[in-house]
């Protein structure tokens, strides 16, 4: 499973002489190694949403699981710009960050960027702290039995006021949908709608997180 996502921009806002990066809506701390402030936190939450996504709609079997990122997501996930070599260091050190909640984390180089692999420890604790998964939950089941467009965009607004939709013109997907404030997640939602000879719809999906949407550009 190949996954490619980051968070909100404003993410990155770090307080001055301090190690807390501000998320609008709550904090979290960043770690300043070899002078270069460093945002393992942010990349734990992306891993853990991956896992989270992969076992709705897979269900839980308490294996490992393994995710593609190229370079540059892994860059905007940390607030850096490293090189891959560079990034390989990186990520050993991320590997101590996380190893409490998720276990012996490990990773490989791939083309263009680096495959992790999460344990069975890790996806255990994701199952058993399912942090904001009932928005995803609700949408991934509502997609998986064919609803209608209207749907999808009721179950947006169930979870949030604030609430971002756009028509979208191009051969991927027709709508982008995101919660403006960042609450229940921080994701771009783009949707594709397909007709089918019945006259009902089937909808499909990917997410991103904005720097990665942005820089498809879409």
């Amino acid at each position: 499973m190949s996954i490619f996502m980051k968070d909100l921009p404003e993410v990155n806002r770090v307080k001055p002489e301090s190690n807390i990066v501000d998320f609008g809506n709550s904090l979290c701390y960043n770690l300043d190694i070899g002078g270069i402030r460093m945002n393992f936190e942010r990349l734990k939450k992306n891993l853990c949403d991956n896992i989270l996504e992969a076992q709705i709609k897979l269900g839980y079997e308490g294996r490992p699981m393994s995710f593609n990122y190229i370079l540059s997501s892994l860059n905007h996930l940390l607030g850096v710009e490293r090189t891959e070599s560079e990034m390989e260091a990186d990520l050993k050190e991320f590997a101590d960050f996380v190893r409490n909640d998720l276990g012996k984390v490990e990773f490989r180089p791939i083309k263009s960027g680096f495959c992790i692999t999460v344990p069975e420890q890790g996806t255990k604790y994701v199952h058993e702290n399912p942090e904001g998964g009932e928005f995803l939950r609700e949408f991934i089941e509502a997609v998986r039995r064919h609803c209608t467009l209207d749907e999808v965009f009721a179950i947006f607004r169930k979870y949030s006021e604030n609430v971002v939709t756009e028509e979208v013109h191009n051969d991927e997907f027709n709508y982008l949908v995101y919660f403006a404030d960042g609450i229940p997640d921080d994701y771009r939602y783009c949707i594709a709608v397909e007709e089918e000879i019945d006259g009902s719809v089937h909808i499909t999906y990917h997410r991103f997180v904005a720097e990665d949407y942005e820089d498809f550009g879409f």
